[in-house]
Parts: C-alpha cells; sequence; structure tokens
C-alpha cells in the first residue's frame, strides 16, 4: 500500500486507450499475437503521481461497453481515482506497437478516430465539481489533437482551473500522425497555453505550436538557451517553469538522457544519464512530467532537485515494459542520490 503524503491534488485529462504490442520485437507483419495493456499520455502522468503517493485523479470519457469497463479496472487498479469519469460515444481508441530494436526504431498505428474521447463536447464535464479541492490540473497537447470538440472540451476544462488559481501543466506533445481534423496546432495551442504555468516540451516544438518561426536551439550552449526560453515567456503570460526533456538516442536499444529548466530567471541542467539495454521507452516523456510535477511540488524553491527527479524517473522508465513507470518514490530517491547500479535490493 503506497502512503499518501501531504500534497495538493492532481487532475488530469486525455485519453485512456487500449495498447496492442507486438511481443519479442516482432514487426507487424511477423505479429500473429499482441500484448493487450492500456496507456495514454495524461494517465501515465496519473499513474505515476499514484506510485509517488500523490492523490492523482484521471477525467476522461469512456464507452459504455466491456472495454470501457476494462479500462475503468485498470485506472482503479493503478490507484488512480476516476470519480468523475464521464461515459458515451461507441469506442476505446486504440494504439498499435511495434518495439524496435537497435538500429530499428518503434513504430506507433493509431486507431482511435470517433472514439469516446474523441466524440467529447464541451460542456460534457463539470468542471466546477471536477476541481473542488484540487491545486493542480494537468492537460497535453494531445487531446486537443485528437478532434476539434476535444479541444474545445480541454479549453473550458483549462479555463475553469485558472479561474480557480489552479497551477496548471501542459506536456506539449506533438503528434503529427493526430491532428487530422482541418486545424494546425497553431490554430489552437496559442490560447489553451496561455493559461499554463508549467510546460514541458522542446523549444522548437514550443515556437512551431506558438506560431513562431522555427529555431533550432543548441542545449549544449546554456549561454544562448535563457533568450529562447524567455521568448516563450513573453508570449504566455502565466509561465512560471519551461522544461525539456534531452534525449540523445544511439540506438533503439540506448539511450542518453537529460534535462534543461528555465524558472524565467536561471537556466538549469541536469547531466545525462546512459539507458542501456532500453525494454521500453514509450511513455518515459510521461515519466518525466510526471516526475517534474511531484519535483516541483515537494522541492518547492530547488528547481534543481526537481528537474534531476524527472529525469531519474525517466531514465528508469525505460527498464519497464508498457507504458507506465511502476517504480516506487524510494527507488526514484536512489536513483537521483547515486544508486544506479541495479544491486538485488534482499
Amino acid at each position: 500500500m503506497v502512503k499518501k503524503i501531504n500534497m495538493s491534488r492532481v487532475v488530469a485529462f486525455g485519453e485512456i486507450m487500449l495498447r496492442l504490442s507486438t511481443e519479442r520485437h516482432l514487426r507487424f507483419a511477423q505479429s500473429t499475437a499482441f500484448g493487450a495493456t492500456y496507456g495514454g499520455g495524461e494517465f501515465n502522468v496519473c499513474v505515476s503521481l499514484a506510485n509517488y503517493g500523490v492523490n492523482a485523479e484521471f477525467v476522461t470519457r469512456l464507452p459504455e461497453n466491456e472495454i470501457g469497463v476494462s479500462a475503468l479496472r485498470e485506472i482503479r487498479k493503478m490507484n488512480v481515482e476516476s470519480k468523475n469519469i464521464v461515459y458515451g460515444g461507441e469506442r476505446l481508441g486504440i494504439y498499435f506497437l511495434e518495439t524496435g530494436a537497435g538500429t530499428r526504431g518503434s513504430n506507433v498505428v493509431y486507431d482511435r478516430a470517433h472514439s469516446s474521447m474523441a466524440t467529447i463536447q464541451k460542456g460534457t464535464i463539470d468542471w466546477e465539481k471536477v476541481f473542488e479541492g484540487a491545486t493542480w490540473f494537468h492537460w497535453s497537447g494531445i487531446t486537443p489533437a485528437i478532434s476539434e470538440s476535444a479541444a474545445e472540451a480541454c479549453l473550458e476544462a483549462i479555463k475553469v482551473a485558472h479561474k480557480k488559481g489552479i497551477m496548471i501543466s501542459c506536456d506539449l506533445n506533438y503528434r503529427s500522425k493526430l491532428w487530422q481534423y482541418g486545424k494546425t496546432p497553431c490554430d489552437v495551442m496559442p490560447e489553451m497555453l496561455q493559461y499554463s504555468n508549467v510546460i514541458l516540451g522542446d523549444i522548437d516544438t514550443a515556437y512551431f505550436m506558438l506560431g513562431i518561426p522555427k529555431v533550432n536551439p543548441n542545449y549544449q550552449d546554456e549561454k544562448s538557451l535563457p533568450a529562447l526560453y524567455t521568448k516563450l515567456f513573453e508570449l504566455i503570460p502565466n509561465l512560471k517553469i519551461a522544461a525539456t526533456t534531452l534525449r540523445y538516442s544511439v540506438s533503439a536499444s540506448h539511450q542518453r538522457i537529460g534535462g534543461i529548466l528555465f524558472d524565467g530567471k536561471a537556466i538549469y541542467g541536469a547531466a545525462v544519464k546512459e539507458v542501456t539495454p532500453v525494454v521500453d521507452r514509450v511513455g518515459s516523456g510521461d515519466a518525466f512530467m510526471g516526475g517534474l510535477i511531484y519535483g516541483l511540488s515537494q522541492y518547492q524553491n530547488n528547481n534543481q532537485r526537481a528537474l534531476d527527479f524527472a529525469v531519474a524517473a525517466c531514465c528508469l522508465k525505460h527498464t519497464i515494459a508498457g507504458d507506465y513507470n511502476l517504480v516506487t518514490l524510494k527507488e526514484v530517491e536512489n536513483m537521483l542520490d547515486g544508486d544506479s547500479a541495479g544491486l538485488v535490493s534482499r
């Protein structure tokens, strides 16, 4: 039983999907069976937080069928609150994953058109009720990419959270395969981002979503980064923290992970860590986000510790199959404090 810590109640909004993965790194054409699990960016963040003892709630829309019931059981099994989930629509979204190895990268195919979340409408969820007692709201760029109505529902949630003075975080999560309904990120994201206090994403992705000409930041040159991040702070008036996961892919089986954080005044950098062999990198960005939310909340006035915690959480996720970062607070803190030898705990 995970002990609940004294921390704000975090609410996240997004889509949980059925994940169908090829086994033993097989290609789609070779597979005769798929491993069935669940996942989704915002839900993955909730799972991380719940594992750290945080009171996390996931808000979504599920179909009223056996697959929807199975998804709800999964949410509850992960100790994530589900009391404000709504029902309707025809189906649960699905994504197929072909896991890469060595020099061959992984591949994702989405099957989420007309899902319960894709057809959600503004006004479906009583956000005033949902946010009672909440002090943090998390969303990502995936939800507004699903459909125009999902974007409207997400913006509605953001505005209510802002009105209530709730801390708002966003993982930019650009997915080119999802923006298929006639709008581009720069048509939708600027209005949604203006209320956000914490954002996670590459600088070039943030610029792209805000409709600014593309840049090619050099994350090794810390002297050039403040000006690039400051531009984001000028365009996002409520922004307090901008963070970026640094990923250097040696191969699908070998990743190098670090991070950058800017608080409007100073740049913080986390040392790059070697991660090999990689078991599953899907969900590692969500693990970073969950770690960042926890770190910023628990290590107040210590942005370096918060960033280091997020990087450690991200690294550990690469060692775990599935979407979720199934690690404990102690395991992350042990790695954060230099214990990465992987010794047996007896």
